[in-house]
């Protein structure tokens, strides 16, 4: 019997969060000890981990999870205990992601043994290797648990150097978008990512970079995409001041090495997103010359200064409308995000952003449509979602129907109201 496995739920929102903590169990050489298996409904996880118990001492059961994924874990978790109630003294529950980083106590009131703070990349490889070796985790940092009734939390590592660890998993072939930033030096007061990853942005090396694609194109990998909050800023050393040197550098050194292979680079566009402020002549010349999206993911989240302002968002409207106007004569089709619902709305503010919409859209733009939720930890957090305008709503409807305007806004108004009444 084993002494020690590791069970991850491998829910499809989060597998690239897996994909880079497996690729830092990789290089830490942790997987030789401890197998990873994958399980992706309730359903396997309550089966699979019986059968699983069989072979092992001990079971990590890992989640990472978004605060829309709430209600879905807790149901999840609720039936996992009230299968393995006299078996679980063997298992050894985990969470990570921004909702556990966000509401340590809601993650571990729900049922988790231990939640996971910020980055995970060092915290998670040192967990495991000393519980293999039955040692006390009080010493493990980044990681907060309950200590006789009382909450223990162990300090953060310094942020890593994404240089030094592996954007995914070569073993388990955990192969998905390569990230090259971390951390955003904006402020918005709705997003989480700079609260969990920090303000001073992290580029992974040029040379990193191509030396993870050349795996891919080996094993045969012909379409390539990246993770980071803002394309553009790639190679700025304060995230805001472009680097357009470094950008280009990027760029033509992926063409080189891929259009031999017949692959393919998506910069700017899914997974990742663009700031309005830097789409301009020489950011989207980059993307025509050396990228294959047709498309530029541009953030504007509302057509109203005042609460652009109110969000900390550091850009204007016209900043929005002049990077649609850029984006489409280059020949790209602008999609462009708007958060409907935010906190100070007034009825002026709406119709602005109805205006907004409607004039983008004209100019050859597509809406992507979200729905305000208050995050963990962001200025935001107290905020309560709010019914959408009348008139907001006959223009959500009148651009769907034309098809142009797309999101999950509708599904994330809905799971919000319950989980406001659940926690």
């Amino acid at each position: 019997m084993k002494k020690l496995g590791l069970v991850i739920f491998d829910s499809k929102t989060n597998r690239y969060s897996f994909n880079a903590l497996l690729g830092s169990l990789e290089l830490e050489e942790v997987l030789s000890e401890v197998p990873v298996y994958f399980l992706k409904t309730k359903e396997d996880l309550v089966l699979k981990t019986s059968a699983l118990l069989e072979e092992h001492q001990k079971l990590v059961i890992a989640f990472s999870f978004f605060t829309l994924q709430i209600l879905e874990i807790e149901n999840i978790i609720k039936c996992f205990y009230s299968h393995f109630k006299t078996q679980k003294h063997r298992l050894i529950l985990i969470a990570g992601g921004p909702h556990s980083t966000g509401k340590i106590r809601n993650s571990l009131k729900i049922g988790f043994d231990f939640v996971f703070v910020r980055e995970g990349e060092k915290s998670l490889p040192e967990f495991l290797k000393t519980l293999l070796k039955d040692e006390s985790l009080d010493k493990v940092k980044g990681i907060a648990f309950l200590k006789k009734e009382k909450l223990t939390f162990t300090g953060n590592y310094e942020t890593i150097d994404l240089n030094n660890y592996p954007p995914f998993s070569l073993k388990y072939k955990r192969i998905g978008p390569i990230e090259i930033t971390r951390g955003c030096p904006y402020r918005c007061a709705f997003c989480q990512t700079p609260r969990i990853f920090g303000n001073k942005v992290r580029h992974r090396s040029i040379e990193n970079i191509l030396k993870w694609v050349e795996f891919l194109l080996k094993m045969g990998i012909k379409d390539f995409r990246f993770i980071t909050p803002n394309a553009f800023s790639y190679g700025s050393s304060d995230g805001k001041i472009l680097n357009i040197l470094a950008l280009k550098e990027l760029l033509k050194n992926l063409k080189t090495l891929v259009k031999p292979k017949s692959g393919r680079i998506f910069f700017g566009s899914f997974p990742s997103e663009v700031r309005p402020e830097h789409v301009n002549e020489e950011t989207v010349k980059l993307v025509k010359e050396y990228a294959d999206n047709n498309n530029l993911i541009i953030g504007a989240q509302s057509g109203s200064d005042r609460i652009l302002k109110l969000c900390q968002r550091e850009h204007t409207v016209e900043d929005v409308y002049r990077a649609v106007k850029i984006a489409v004569k280059a020949g790209l089709k602008p999609k462009v995000d708007f958060i409907f619902g935010l906190p100070g709305e007034t009825k002026e503010d709406v119709e602005l952003t109805i205006k907004a919409m409607e004039d983008l859209t004209k100019m050859g733009a597509i809406i992507h449509a979200h729905t305000f939720m208050p995050l963990p930890q962001t200025p935001f957090s107290c905020e309560k979602p709010r019914e959408l305008d009348v008139s907001l709503l006959k223009t959500i409807n009148k651009l769907l129907g034309r098809g142009l305007l797309y999101g999950d806004w509708k599904k994330q108004k809905e799971i919000f109201k319950e989980i406001l009444t659940r926690f």
